[in-house]
């Protein structure tokens, strides 16, 4: 299993926004992350600063899937993106690590 942790950027007054799209996730989206080995998915928010963890089994798929970029195009007026509407990411290095069941 894979483990990514990364933080993104809301815009202004977008958090309710961004909180009611995902609350109605599309099953289409649920369904890519699944096929794309996705076992877990979180983001948090802190402000305008999202902090995301995603668990995978294996490495990320190298082109995202069209339903990906369709998603990122909906929550592209919520938050700071690249102009081929990808979130703008940065990832974060991992310090500690506790797992009970290791």
């Amino acid at each position: 299993m894979t483990r990514r942790a990364w933080i993104m950027t809301l815009k202004p007054g977008c958090a309710a926004e961004y909180k009611a799209r995902h609350d109605a996730i599309w099953p289409e989206m649920l369904d890519q992350m699944r096929k794309a080995g996705v076992s877990r998915f979180t983001i948090h928010r802190h402000g305008l600063t999202l902090f995301a963890v995603q668990d995978r089994d294996g490495p990320a798929p190298g082109e995202p899937d069209p339903v990906m970029w369709k998603w990122w195009a909906h929550m592209a007026p919520l938050m700071e993106v690249h102009p081929d509407t990808r979130p703008i990411q940065t990832d974060l290095e991992t310090m500690f690590d506790f797992n009970a069941s290791s």
